[in-house]
């Protein structure tokens, strides 16, 4: 019986390893996370990773707050971390695979890490399988996959490390979705995926502005754009703006690896993605306040919906979060309603700095007073009742 460890339970690590149970019989999965409420079902951490096979990193890789690439690179603490375990504890030949999205070349240092913290003389193959999971749809994501990616080192060992991982997903997944690359490939394909999705949705943001200054009309637009066979229709409807924990971290990233490469031009190019993001955003705000006579102080908004889409209570990086504090700077009262968002989780993101919601930060308790321009109520009825706008 093949044993797989996965560190980290969150919103990867735990989908994925459930799948990987219920589809493979002959293989024995183990979750463990630093995360006391997460896992409180689970414990002996070292124990599950001593014994696995193949052990799954699916840590937190937050955006940097402070220090060399702050608000743009990666931060690998937790990472740093957990291989510095893994190297302690091992006392067999491991697969490590890394499921988190990372910057390219991170496999080098972790086998650096493992290498230099193993007194067991123990063969580590590090493999780069990045997960493609949509928030809301993540376990039918992952039992109909359109590819599963696993990038592995050109040497013999790495090819039987990549042959090893592949015969957990043949068991459920056709051989021709599986894609073998080099390692590097992997680690890069995660976020051009992202900047490219993230790219449709601000060039068909920017395309909004123009319609509105021409009187053309952006459904008909995007809809026509979407008719043309090499385009497509996905992620070209306009909107406030992408959110989720994965785009704009994603593309900071991608950005600060090109500026560290040298690569200023690309850099710029990418960097404008997420200035036509946060130009939406406050381009929507300018837009509601002006069209209530240029000022909202004193009136009520009323916000329906919080979480950064639909049918989910994720609300990462939601495009609300600007929305909302571009209206509580001009005195409006707002009334938010999401039925899948609780109200200390609405206060919380209102009031926590940029990236905090990527570290332990954002799990302290909160002051009890919150924002008290904020009310958040369970009923649309009462959000939109004597609202100014809605």
């Amino acid at each position: 019986m093949v044993k797989i460890c996965c560190i980290g339970a969150g919103y990867v690590g735990g989908p994925t390893m459930a799948v990987i149970a219920l589809k493979c019989p002959s293989v024995e999965v183990a979750v463990v996370d630093i995360s006391v409420p997460r896992i409180t079902a689970w414990n002996n951490v070292e124990k599950h990773v001593c014994e696995a096979d193949i052990v799954f990193l699916s840590v937190n890789t937050p955006t940097k707050t402070r220090g060399l690439g702050a608000g743009k690179a990666a931060d690998l603490t937790y990472w740093e971390s957990a291989a510095c375990m893994i190297a302690d504890v091992s006392k067999s030949d491991k697969i490590v695979v890394e499921k988190s999205t990372v910057p390219v070349k991170t496999v080098e240092a972790i086998e650096r890490i493992l290498t230099h913290n193993s007194n067991n003389g123990i063969n580590f193959q590090i493999l780069s399988n990045p997960e493609f999971l949509a928030k809301g749809t993540a376990i039918e994501n992952l039992f109909k996959p359109d590819r599963v990616l696993i990038g592995g080192s050109e040497t013999p060992g790495g090819q039987k490390a990549i042959q090893v991982l592949k015969d957990v997903y043949t068991q459920w997944v056709p051989e021709d979705c599986i894609i073998t690359t080099n390692l590097w490939s992997a680690e890069l394909s995660k976020l051009a995926a992202n900047a490219f999705l993230a790219q449709r949705i601000s060039s068909v943001n920017a395309m909004s502005a123009l319609c509105e200054a021409t009187g053309a009309n952006v459904s008909e637009v995007s809809y026509v754009i979407g008719k043309d066979s090499r385009i497509r229709p996905k992620f070209l409807n306009a909107s406030v703006g992408f959110g989720g924990s994965c785009f704009q971290k994603d593309i900071l990233n991608l950005v600060y690896i090109c500026e560290c490469n040298g690569l200023r031009e690309l850099a710029e190019y990418w960097k404008q993605v997420i200035k036509i993001n946060d130009y939406q955003k406050i381009r929507f705000v300018n837009r509601v306040v002006a069209s209530m006579f240029n000022t909202v102080s004193g009136k009520k908004v009323a916000i329906l919906g919080f979480a950064f889409k639909k049918d989910i209570g994720d609300t990462r990086e939601t495009p609300a979060i600007d929305v909302c504090k571009g209206l509580l700077g001009d005195k409006a009262k707002l009334s938010i309603y999401d039925p899948q968002v609780n109200e200390d989780q609405i206060q919380r993101d209102l009031a926590m700095k940029k990236f905090d919601w990527d570290h332990p930060l954002h799990l302290q308790p909160m002051s009890p007073t919150g924002v008290k321009q904020i009310s958040v109520v369970w009923d649309a009825y009462t959000t939109t009742k004597d609202a100014h706008a809605v």
